[in-house]
């Protein structure tokens, strides 16, 4: 008997399984439930076999005619088609997908990297949602091209650093035999601007003025106003300070632990301006865990990108015509540390940047007082940028010129 597709299409359904000859093994079958599919029967050096080509109609009869042809072709060649399906099959489900090489590059590799939480969010942000479930065998250099070219549109560094992690991860996937080679092997990082953005004193005490709490034709967010002054007072990462906890906080010093920074931790003094920051964010922090409770996400710390968003929104409003965002803040304290004959290896430090080479084995020395010098000339001389001093008691601080703001 020969099969019409006619003939496949109005097949009923019966009470029980059935299925009906189109030739030289090829079946289809139906079931009680109505579903269809193709079977090919042989015999296999004497063993009767069975191997399911598809389902109807996403394979048709013309096209489970030709799979089944290529089957009987392999019998011929004393290959059982049946039996390598199934490794094939198997050979497919237990390849890692890319969650699966996360998990494994994470346990292995990031865990134990200072950076390894940072690096680890960028993949899960920017490539495990479109390659979640992708075999990593599928990934190509193709798809690398244009995950990373929409990365780049939006942001060109971020992108750079993306290629760099996945890089190491596809070589670590082909170091564990998931995958032959690389598909990144070779591909270009695109040429990085580097950014020199440093606010002058005028913008610098535009901006102090536009983050006064009182300002009431500034509507920002008031803890997003003194996150974004502690950055300038600290040269701390704007993530870091977003996401800065009281219990980091004992006596006067500020302990970034190892886990939120980039690299090893810092040590960060408090003094009298970051102190009175600290007091006016208290009263917003509504006893949660956060020195900068998020806006619409109660018992949540500030992110980054609601500094950022700030500062766009109210740029202009604020009288600074030229960008800069919350990490040009910090770029601007470094800049003005040298400025005041800060030594560089101090200023490192005063940032949280680990040192380098030979010094970073040799030299154990934690500078905390040196910080507190370096830190204590740049409040003084954040003071005569913004035109105020200290009273003599200490504790008050006085505006010597009067505000440009109502």
């Amino acid at each position: 008997m020969t099969l019409t597709d006619l003939q496949v299409r109005k097949m009923t359904p019966k009470n029980h399984r059935f299925e009906l000859l189109d030739g030289d093994g090829l079946y289809i079958r139906i079931m009680p439930t109505g579903r269809k599919s193709w079977v090919f029967r042989y015999n296999f050096e004497g063993t009767p076999r069975r191997m399911t080509l598809g389902s109807y109609p996403a394979l048709t009869l013309a096209e489970a005619r030709e799979k089944h042809a290529q089957a009987v072709q392999k019998v011929q060649k004393g290959i059982d088609p049946g039996a390598k399906a199934l490794m094939e099959k198997a050979k497919r489900k237990a390849a890692p997908t890319f969650k699966d090489l996360l998990e494994e590059f994470w346990t292995l590799e990031l865990s134990l990297q200072t950076s390894g939480k940072e690096r680890k969010r960028l993949i899960e942000k920017d490539a495990l949602k479109p390659w979640e479930k992708r075999k990593v065998a599928s990934i190509t250099r193709r798809d690398a091209v244009l995950l990373l070219d929409g990365v780049r549109k939006r942001a060109p560094v971020t992108a750079n650093r993306v290629q760099g992690i996945l890089v190491r991860m596809f070589n670590f996937a082909s170091e564990r035999g998931i995958i032959e080679h690389s598909p990144l092997t070779g591909m270009k990082r695109a040429k990085e601007k580097s950014r020199a953005r440093v606010l002058t004193d005028d913008e610098i005490k535009a901006l102090w003025n536009a983050l006064d709490l009182e300002r009431k034709d500034i509507d920002i967010y008031r803890p997003t106003k003194l996150a974004l002054k502690l950055i300038l007072l600290t040269g701390q990462r704007p993530g870091e300070v977003s996401s800065m906890s009281w219990a980091d906080i004992e006596g006067d010093w500020w302990t970034i632990p190892e886990g939120k920074s980039k690299t090893e931790g810092n040590r960060v003094p408090i003094l009298p301006m970051v102190r009175r920051v600290l007091e006016e964010a208290e009263s917003y922090s509504r006893g949660t865990p956060f020195v900068f409770e998020s806006s619409y996400k109660e018992g949540n710390p500030l992110t980054v990108k609601a500094l950022s968003n700030a500062i766009r929104r109210h740029r202009e409003e604020i009288g600074i015509p030229e960008r800069f965002t919350p990490h040009d803040l910090r770029r601007t304290l470094r800049t003005r540390l040298a400025e005041l004959g800060i030594d560089d290896i101090v200023a490192e430090k005063v940032l949280g940047h680990k040192l380098q080479g030979m010094l970073a084995i040799y030299n154990r020395h934690g500078y905390e007082q040196e910080k507190t010098q370096a830190l204590q000339k740049w409040e003084s001389k954040l003071k005569k940028i913004l035109g105020i001093e200290q009273s003599r008691n200490g504790n008050v601080i006085l505006i010597t010129e009067a505000r440009s703001h109502a």
